[in-house]
């Protein structure tokens, strides 16, 4: 069994934005033509404790040498008043030859950069037509951040990012740092999630809420929404929206905001595409300029394989981790005398 722990999974992905893009547009892109397996994820809840959620997500991915796994993914929002991460996971690859696990990596840097990423490629990929100079970013934590990070990365153009957090301090605190790592951004925090919706085109919900919360009514018209945290949109605005999914099946499902819709009209047909199939039509993607657009990712286990595996391969190349040869029991633990 390899181990490889947060600080060796830093060293692979920091400043890699580019390889992760590209992992992730590839898993978008092998989902679409049918080479993934893909089960629904199985969320433990706990009695009387609404708030607190462990995700599993198994997934397999089928490149030219096949990856199968599973991301393990808590989300305990109140970890934040103990200075702790809200998220914390782990990911383990399983061998394709024998089934047994090889290899245990921190999740969580992992889940937050894909989740970065695929943020990043819908707001290269679902296009406008003229460009991105902006974005305002709702919800100021940890995902928030690295989604600036690699919308920096793909929008060459983007000069100035609007914040907000219902907490105030911590959006100061969210500015502060985003002032420090680019100084080049102008950067400023709102006195309402209104203001920050109306400030860009393009805009980022990374929240932990647990409901619908917001509508489009303050977006300019031909705004691109990445709704990554699946819940803060009210089902009404995602009926007059444009949306685009990563997946429709995982997506309508455990009250997001899409499933919400889907029960107030009956069906799908609000749902116009997927991520992948504008990958894979290989033509420009050009947004509604009278409508707003948004992009709902469920959050593919698929993807989590896709960079779980890039780190495994880019650290055993480098000699990092931990190896531990008597993880698995051998033979002659097994057998019966």
């Amino acid at each position: 069994m390899l181990i490889l722990g947060a600080g060796e999974v830093h060293r692979v992905l920091d400043d890699a934005e580019a390889e992760v893009v590209a992992a992730v547009r590839r898993a978008y892109l092998l989902h679409e033509r049918g080479r993934t397996a893909l089960p629904h994820s199985v969320f433990l809840r706990f009695p009387d404790d609404p708030r607190n959620r462990i995700i599993g997500l198994p997934a397999y991915l089928g490149e030219d040498e096949p990856v199968a796994g599973i991301k393990w993914i808590s989300s305990f929002p109140g970890n934040t008043a103990r200075r702790l991460e809200r998220a914390s996971a782990a990911v383990i690859l399983n061998s394709m030859a024998t089934g047994r696990p090889e290899a245990l990596l921190e999740g969580s840097v992992i889940s937050a950069r894909r989740t970065a990423a695929s943020a990043a490629l819908a707001a290269a990929t679902l296009g406008s037509s003229v460009p991105e100079t902006g974005v305002s970013l709702i919800g100021c934590g940890v995902i928030g951040f690295e989604i600036l990070a690699y919308l920096r990365a793909v929008l060459p153009d983007l000069a100035a990012v609007t914040v907000f957090d219902l907490d105030a301090t911590r959006a100061e605190a969210f500015a502060a740092r985003c002032r420090a790592r680019w100084p080049e951004l102008k950067t400023e925090a709102a006195d309402s999630a209104e203001e920050a919706l109306a400030a860009h085109r393009l805009i980022c919900l990374a929240t932990t809420a647990a409901a619908p919360h917001l509508t489009t009514g303050a977006c300019r018209p031909g705004t691109l929404v990445l709704h990554v945290s699946l819940r803060d949109l009210t089902p009404e605005s995602i009926l007059t929206a444009v949306n685009v999914v990563d997946d429709a099946d995982h997506v309508c499902r455990e009250s997001t905001s899409l499933h919400l819709a889907e029960q107030l009209r009956g069906n799908r047909d609000f749902i116009v595409t997927s991520i992948g199939a504008v990958l894979n039509a290989g033509e420009p993607f050009r947004r509604a300029e009278d409508r707003v657009t948004v992009f709902s990712p469920f959050g593919l286990g698929t993807l989590d394989l896709a960079l779980a595996d890039l780190v495994r391969r880019r650290a055993e190349s480098l000699g990092l981790g931990t190896r531990v040869p008597d993880f698995l029991p051998t033979p002659a633990d097994t057998a019966v005398g």
